[in-house]
Order: structure tokens, then C-alpha cells, then sequence
């Protein structure tokens, strides 16, 4: 089964309020296999870049201001999609966005029926933990080492590996056991030693040191060895 998964960014929290889509991200899936296809777009947003949509993605009104506008690549967006299922972590928030978009583009809007939300998922099956997507990649080792703001790709390429997750798919940890295993076998295999052959250091005590060892214990009033 071919599936999306995807993440925005945006000016803001509410379209209604005027705030626009700046980027989007999209990794395809099959089997829940990430295939290595993606597809990833900046946006003008035709607006000014509020500080604090700034300092959590990084991404200026400069930046955007020669980007193209979501209109102009709307028709290739919606190829990579095709009628696959979507992904995403909040997925009100980001099906909110992007049918938006489409709209001010007199396109038809994406259907919710096709909406897959691991923010849901994540609380079903981890009620009362965090279900930030940082919080899920500490949870299932997905290493995030790498992301220091946030970023639509880059987001929805952590998001994938947490979703298999999330859905009881492939285990990441078992990669690592099956190279401790390797190791062990490795390890426990025969290997005949080679190189030059050296005599054994001698390791028994001497007789000064024989002599002074008995004079220490003659030192002991009424040792327990003498009862």
C-alpha cells in the first residue's frame, strides 16, 4: 500500500487569520517501506514572516521572497500525492494548510477521509505520555541528532520511521541485536593465533619477597589463623 507521509511549515497557527503555508514535505511509502522517493517546496507566502514562526522553523521573508508562489507548483504537489493516504503528526493542522492553499487556487481541497494522524495514534497507544515528535523519536531511538530547527522534510523523513513504529512495523532495535549476534558468534569462532611466540612472564614471589611476607605476618598479635 502507497502511502504519504508529510509535514508544513508555516507563518502562523490559523489560516483564517491570514497565515500562509512556506513549506511542505512529503516521503512516500509502500508497506510501510520508505521507497526513497520524496518531494519538498518552499513557499512565498506573499507576507511578512512573524519572529516567532521565525525561530522555529528559520525561515525568513527573505528567503521565501523569491521562491515560487504554492499556486504555480500546486498541479505537481498533487501528482507526488496522487490519491495515497496522508500522514501526519497533527494532521488537522497540516489538512487545514494545505486545503487552504488549494482553495485560494479554486483547486478542490484534499479529502479528510485520506487523513492519517499519528498524534491520535500516539495517544491511543501511550496514553498520558508525551506525544511531541520529539518525545516519540526518544521513545522509539529514532535518532534526531541532526534536526536543530524545525524543517518539513526533514520532519516528515522522522516522522515515517516513528510511524512505523507507532503502527508495530519494523523494530530498530533489531538491527542492533543482529549485529551484537554477529559479534557473539564471531567472537566464539576459532582463530589460531599468530605472530611472534613469547615466553610466559614469571609470576610467582621471590624468596626477599617470601621473607618479608612472613615477617608481616609475624607483626599480628594473636591472628585469627593461630585460633
Amino acid at each position: 500500500m502507497r502511502e504519504i507521509v508529510f509535514d508544513t511549515e508555516t507563518t502562523g497557527l490559523d489560516p483564517k487569520n491570514g497565515d500562509r503555508l512556506v513549506e511542505i514535505g512529503c516521503v512516500e511509502m509502500v508497506n510501510r517501506v520508505a521507497t526513497g522517493k520524496s518531494y519538498h517546496a518552499y513557499y512565498n507566502p506573499e507576507r511578512d514572516m512573524p519572529m516567532e514562526a521565525e525561530q522555529v522553523h528559520g525561515l525568513s521573508a527573505s528567503f521565501l521572497s523569491d521562491k515560487p508562489l504554492f499556486a504555480s507548483t500546486a498541479a505537481e504537489l498533487l501528482d507526488f500525492l496522487g490519491d495515497a493516504p496522508l500522514v501526519a503528526h497533527n494532521a488537522q493542522f497540516d489538512f487545514g494548510f494545505l486545503n487552504h492553499e488549494l482553495n485560494l487556487c479554486g483547486l478542490e481541497p484534499v479529502s479528510t477521509e485520506r487523513m492519517v494522524d499519528t498524534l491520535a495514534i500516539a495517544r491511543r497507544r501511550h496514553p498520558g505520555a508525551k506525544h511531541s515528535l520529539d518525545a516519540l523519536c526518544t521513545r522509539y531511538g529514532v535518532d534526531r541528532s541532526h534536526r536543530v530547527k524545525h524543517g518539513a522534510l526533514l520532519d516528515a523523513e522522522l516522522l515515517a520511521q516513528v510511524y512505523v513504529e507507532l503502527t508495530g512495523g519494523r523494530q530498530i532495535g533489531l538491527e542492533l541485536a543482529a549485529e551484537v549476534e554477529e559479534t557473539v558468534v564471531e567472537i566464539r569462532t576459532f582463530r589460531p593465533r599468530t605472530g611472534e611466540f613469547r615466553e610466559p612472564r614469571p609470576h610467582s614471589a621471590s624468596e626477599e619477597e617470601l621473607a618479608r611476607h612472613k615477617l608481616f605476618l609475624e607483626s599480628f598479635e594473636s591472628p585469627l589463623w593461630h585460633n
